[in-house]
């Protein structure tokens, strides 16, 4: 693949492949004219879930460890669960991160959703 890159006003031609990178050639960048007037940039908006709304926890009650999105709820309401089982899938940073049973007991309430967005200390699951 071959690929322009500017760098301290001047261009550099680059070609890679299979991870090796020759440099093809190297000139000086051209200045915009000043009567030309600069590029402009229209914000993209992107569709996200509204966000999981606060509820009161509870002292059994697991909390989101980090900000992130609900990928998948892993157990319904009422079913047991063993200290370790995995509870949520919660992607933060483009990372999935199981969301394990602090201790064993019964899921009382599932307080989130699938593709719900949640903050920090977020309740997740009530456990009884």
């Amino acid at each position: 693949m071959k690929y322009k890159v500017t760098l301290n006003n001047k261009i550099y031609e680059v070609e890679v492949e299979k991870g090796e990178a020759a440099i093809l050639s190297e000139y000086e960048a051209a200045l915009p004219k000043a009567d030309v007037p600069p590029a402009t940039v229209t914000p993209v908006t992107a569709s996200v879930a509204p966000p999981a709304a606060p509820v009161a926890a509870s002292a059994n009650t697991v909390k989101a460890p980090l900000p992130g999105n609900i990928l998948a709820v892993k157990v319904t309401e009422g079913q047991s669960v063993n200290a370790g089982d995995i509870l949520i899938i919660l992607e933060a940073m483009k990372m999935e991160n199981e969301i394990k049973a602090p201790t064993s007991g019964k899921v009382g309430k599932i307080l989130v959703t699938k593709g719900a967005t949640v903050p920090t200390g977020a309740p997740l699951i009530e456990l009884l």
